[in-house]
């Protein structure tokens, strides 16, 4: 879908490497994903093997963007230290649920804490949110939407605690630097729009335009995850299936 909007629009197709996860991410699985989606018909204009006007394209590489963004946001104290476990978090009675009911609603523990109070122990950074405020934005797929702060979401994580930036933090950042006019996506990151359109308005930032997709789904209607290798690319590939069918099936 991103590849078709691109062309209908004249515009250009970027690929960008999220390999923030140390553990997960190494180089015979990058080169592995580029032979996938060039096998499956994605013709990128700009990533991290052609290079473009906005190098790097892998995420480990612009440290130097995300740190220089932490720093605004906690300068005008859109953010605070939080050294609260999932396992917190998940136990607080304080913690209501999403209407999703996938995560905890962050009951603001830390709020008043700053890095001084919590001392040698470890944290992450949150970005407060402007509770009761409704974040609204038209999806160009889904329509208008609506997303209470403090009720729909809370306050969320922008910086680990490994000292790693959140992916909220990373794509608002990218996109923004790398002029991203458009992001096309699935639609479980609806809500997650809402929290980046914070961070667009606190850094100062223009927010592009947003197309959700529906999930693609198996055989038995759930969404494809990690777990079905038998409809992953290379799975495909493996078994001898086209990439012409292939492209039927998704």
């Amino acid at each position: 879908m991103a590849q078709e909007r691109a062309k209908a629009n004249g515009g250009t197709l970027i690929l960008r490497n999220d390999d923030l996860d140390r553990a997960r991410c190494k180089p015979e699985f990058v080169s592995a994903m580029l032979e996938d989606l060039k096998w499956f018909g994605f013709e990128w204009q700009e990533g991290p093997d052609i290079g473009g006007k906005f190098t790097p394209y892998n995420q480990s590489e612009r440290f130097s963007f995300y740190r220089a963004a932490l720093e605004k946001l906690r300068d005008s104290g859109f953010i605070y230290p939080c050294n609260c476990s999932r396992k917190d978090i998940q136990s607080s009675p304080r913690a209501p649920h999403a209407a999703d009911d996938k995560e905890p609603i962050y009951p603001g523990t830390c709020r008043g804490k700053t890095p001084a109070t919590i001392g040698s122990a470890k944290f992450s950074w949150r970005f407060r949110v402007p509770d009761g405020e409704a974040m609204m934005f038209k999806d160009e797929n889904l329509g208008e939407q609506r997303f209470v702060a403090g009720k729909d979401f809370g306050d969320f994580v922008v910086w680990r605690n490994d000292d790693v930036p959140a992916y909220q933090l990373a794509c608002v950042v990218d996109d923004a630097a790398m002029e991203i006019t458009e992001v096309v996506r699935g639609a479980d990151l609806l809500l997650s729009t809402a929290r980046q359109i914070l961070l667009y308005r606190a850094l100062g930032l223009k927010v592009p335009v947003f197309f959700h997709c529906a999930l693609m789904l198996d055989e038995k209607g759930e969404r494809l995850a990690k777990r079905n290798d038998a409809l992953s690319l290379r799975g495909l590939r493996e078994r001898g299936v086209k990439a012409e069918e292939a492209r039927l099936r998704f």
